[in-house]
């Protein structure tokens, strides 16, 4: 592993452009778990009250009331996207990657690459963003700031777990209930900045025929395996100079065409990258 790392190392100092692909995997080693003590620790009375185990099933609980459902949530979206000013794994990583030729395609939705300092025309939110509300319907192609609706609700939230009606968001356009910003049906709304980011993508990628190419794949599993997973093992067999480092714990196996192009490092993110800078 040792030797692997250092292979790495030795890849990413040579490259001409990175490449990262950024999964759940590494806003957890960040700090942002979902599950276990943080989870315990932060929503014991909804743990008590609906018998909730962690953050992600919690997500799809069938609350009672929407004035319970934006509880929760108003809860979720606080300790997720607002409570930090950007957590050190991230900003690591950016000190990593910031005077190279870089992109960063990520299914997180925590905004800790805008927090950490990543250049915001280099990053790609492909699944949405905690920071923004839409349109049930919807009925725009438009998303909205939610911060302080956010906080109006986890101030107000009491007790009993429910925030005001009169605290429940509503479609500044039409009236329909406001829902947040997460790719969970076809109902997601691509807004002009979605597509912006898109286009941003696309072209970093037009640009990558000839070079010394580093895909660095951090924490990607296969619940969206087309965005980023699959991706990165095309580019890297298509590419005759591009390099995978793959950091995972569990989901180890690529594609057999790339094996002698990819570096599987099993050691955590943040030991890997101390040991870099």
């Amino acid at each position: 592993m040792e030797k692997t790392v250092q292979a790495a190392w030795a890849a990413i100092q040579s490259a001409d452009v990175l490449l990262i692909g950024a999964g759940a995997g590494l806003s957890s080693a960040a700090g942002l778990t979902y599950s276990g003590k943080r989870f315990k620790q932060k929503f014991a009375p909804f743990i008590d009250k609906y018998g909730l185990t962690d953050m992600y099933s919690a997500a799809f609980y069938p609350y009672p009331t929407a004035e319970a459902e934006w509880a929760y949530w108003a809860k979720h979206i606080y300790h997720n996207r607002y409570e930090d000013t950007g957590l050190p794994l991230y900003r690591k990583l950016f000190q990593l990657v910031k005077d190279k030729d870089y992109f960063v395609i990520t299914t997180n939705v925590d905004s800790q690459f805008m927090k950490a300092g990543f250049d915001q025309q280099r990053f790609f939110e492909v699944q949405g963003n905690y920071g923004e509300f839409q349109c049930s319907v919807p009925c725009r192609p438009l998303v909205y700031d939610n911060q302080d609706q956010i906080m109006a609700m986890l101030a107000a939230s009491g007790d009993k777990l429910e925030i005001p009606i009169q605290l429940l968001p509503a479609c500044p356009a039409c009236g329909a209930p406001m829902t947040r910003h997460l790719r969970v049906d076809d109902s997601f709304v691509q807004d002009e900045t979605w597509y912006q980011q898109q286009e941003n993508y696309s072209n970093f990628l037009r640009q990558l025929e000839g070079k010394k190419v580093v895909l660095l794949e951090l924490g990607v599993g296969y619940n969206t395996p087309t965005i980023i997973r699959f991706p990165f093992e095309q580019l890297t067999y298509h590419l005759p100079w591009a390099r995978l480092i793959r950091f995972n714990q569990t989901d180890l196996q690529g594609f057999e065409e790339n094996k002698d192009k990819t570096l599987t490092i099993t050691r955590t993110i943040e030991e890997v990258l101390d040991s870099w800078l």
